[in-house]
């Protein structure tokens, strides 16, 4: 899913490179990439405090409401990288599009819409992000953004707490979710179902869980390379990042990493094989 998701982000912000954004997404023509790097820091730092505050105070309507509107923007500008080249009117249907699938994950969320959408969520964000960056500001910010990830699951727990926030209470997550049963809760499913009069008990099923950070910021640094080096360059990117994450999984065992170093790691590798290359 996630290497899926990456040239699905290749395809769209290169659908975007000659035209612009929709719903008036698109950023001004003339912007310093060092401003737009602080700007990003300073928006991201006041999002992460403001959802922190949310969930202290549990307002699950205002979270809910805000994960809607991301989620219906971004698949609209994924659907309307492919519905421009059919018709005038590809902003509107793209919206009709994409509000089903948003009302359906936000609001009646079940397994298999919610990971078909993130797959379809992410390349939608990056297209905003990539028109407002260069090579040496995503490099900053995936070094940045890989620190933030180490001291917010390793150390101040953070990224445990929304996590867990997203999945007890407002039933949704942002980012892939895979659940996985073992062979013996399998076995009592199958007892349970078998016996009439055995009560129903809850049983623990395992998650492998990969956060929305850890899939977009690799599809906006392929997409940064792609605008400015070309397609094998972005490859590099999107193969780099695929083999971080590859190997975190590899060597994980049952508990809370962070990806983004792993990932950002891999995009170095690969920004590195594709110069030498």
């Amino acid at each position: 899913m996630f290497l899926i998701t990456q040239f699905i982000g290749l395809a769209v912000v290169s659908s975007y490179s000659q035209t612009s954004l929709p719903y008036g997404m698109q950023p001004p023509q003339e912007i310093e990439p060092s401003k737009t790097l602080i700007s990003i820091i300073m928006s991201f730092a006041i999002a992460i405090t403001f959802i922190l505050i949310l969930i202290k105070y549990k307002w699950k309507f205002f979270i809910r409401a805000w994960f809607f509107v991301v989620v219906l923007l971004a698949l609209a500008i994924v659907f309307n990288a492919i519905l421009k080249n059919y018709t005038n009117h590809s902003e509107i249907i793209a919206i009709l599009f994409a509000t089903p699938l948003a009302f359906i994950k936000i609001y009646r969320p079940n397994f298999l819409i919610h990971n078909l959408t993130e797959i379809l969520i992410y390349p939608g964000i990056a297209a905003v992000f990539v028109p407002i960056l260069n090579w040496w500001t995503i490099i900053v910010l995936l070094i940045l953004i890989s620190i933030y990830d180490v001291w917010a699951v390793w150390h101040s727990g953070i990224m445990q707490k929304m996590a867990k926030f997203q999945m007890k209470e407002l039933k949704i997550l942002g980012g892939f979710m895979v659940p996985s049963i073992s062979k013996k809760v399998m076995a009592q499913i199958k007892k349970m179902k078998k016996s009439k009069s055995e009560k129903p008990k809850k049983i623990k099923i395992s998650l492998a869980i990969l956060g929305g950070g850890d899939i977009v910021f690799p599809i906006i640094a392929a997409g940064v390379f792609l605008r400015e080096f070309g397609l094998m360059p972005a490859l590099f990117v999107t193969l780099g990042a695929f083999s971080g994450l590859t190997y975190l999984f590899i060597i994980s065992k049952k508990k809370f990493y962070p990806a983004m170093p792993f990932i950002t790691a891999g995009i170095f590798l690969g920004i590195l094989i594709s110069l030498i290359i």
